[in-house]
């Protein structure tokens, strides 16, 4: 074959098989518009159809992320951590891919199928990509608190808070860090500094004035407990476990005043074993129904 043929053949041939890649990376598009419009409903046939997507387009870094949202949606966290693993592989400077890569590990982690050391990476990836990614920080701050690094977690929940001063679970788990290592002072700063940035019906509030209140418990000074409390339950979810919580802590509390407030005492311990004390809740709150039980009848409300 002369060689003006042989190059022909070879362009065509190339031709060829960029129009078949081509075609390919197309209906992989195609299919994951389809799982798309139905992962809400049914992720694990979204699932699949993204499998499938990836497999004609190995490149679609984009593709590898809505299948691990997917399986996500499933908690299936090895196969989120795995397909996350090929996406920040293709696209390693989207910082988004390690934190969610990150979270999975950690959710592994805490099954206690991997350590928590295997998470630190991930996340420390995704603040080298985005160094105001704060769920980064946060994360990373939580990851050291499990590997006994106290010091890189106030560092790290610090951060986030410096990089998204409105977002209020941060300070509260700073707060609980510096509560329970005994610095108090520290951890009262960060709960008032909260309540500073937190707007109205800001989900996390009760657990701002609940772990005041707690501050203010092991102070000693009571009036400013008993304020805390009553501004936990002015907040708390009226179906959610906090309703719960707050009708025992507020009600204990009142019962061991001195003196007592015996009918608000009365009346929020004997809604809170209404709540917890039947059915399948009464076991985790064994102890506290007891106690319930045993301070309504010494107020005389039985």
């Amino acid at each position: 074959m002369k060689l003006g043929a042989f190059l022909m053949v070879g362009l065509v041939a190339a031709s060829a098989a960029g129009l078949g890649c081509s075609r390919h990376r197309q209906e992989a598009v195609i299919l994951a518009n389809q799982a798309d419009k139905e992962v809400a409903v049914n992720p694990d046939g979204a699932a699949n159809k993204y499998e499938q997507a990836t497999k004609l387009d190995p490149t679609n870094h984009r593709i590898f992320f809505k299948l691990a949202m997917a399986h996500k949606k499933q908690e299936e966290w090895d196969k989120v951590a795995s397909t996350l693993s090929r996406a920040t592989q293709i696209a390693p400077k989207f910082a988004n891919y390690w934190f969610e890569r990150g979270w999975a590990l950690e959710q592994q982690a805490k099954k206690k199928t991997i350590s928590y050391e295997e998470s630190k990476e991930p996340y420390q990836k995704c603040i080298e990509n985005d160094p105001n990614f704060a769920d980064c920080y946060s994360q990373l701050g939580n990851v050291y608190l499990w590997t006994d690094d106290e010091q890189k977690a106030l560092e790290n929940l610090t951060k986030a808070i410096e990089h998204n001063p409105n977002e209020i679970r941060y300070y509260a788990a700073l707060a609980d860090l510096y509560s329970r290592l005994g610095y108090t002072k520290e951890a009262e700063q960060v709960l008032k500094e909260a309540m500073s940035f937190a707007k109205p019906g800001d989900k996390y509030l009760f657990g701002i004035h609940s772990l005041l209140a707690s501050v203010y418990q092991d102070r000693g000074s009571t009036a400013e407990m008993v304020s805390e409390l009553e501004a936990a339950k002015a907040v708390a979810p009226t179906d959610g476990p906090e309703s719960v919580q707050i009708l025992w802590s507020l009600g204990s509390t009142y019962a061991t005043l001195d003196p007592p407030r015996k009918q608000e005492a009365i009346q929020m311990l004997k809604g809170f074993t209404t709540r917890a004390c039947k059915g399948s809740k009464a076991a985790s709150f064994k102890t506290e129904c007891e106690t319930a039980n045993t301070l309504v009848a010494r107020l005389g409300g039985q």
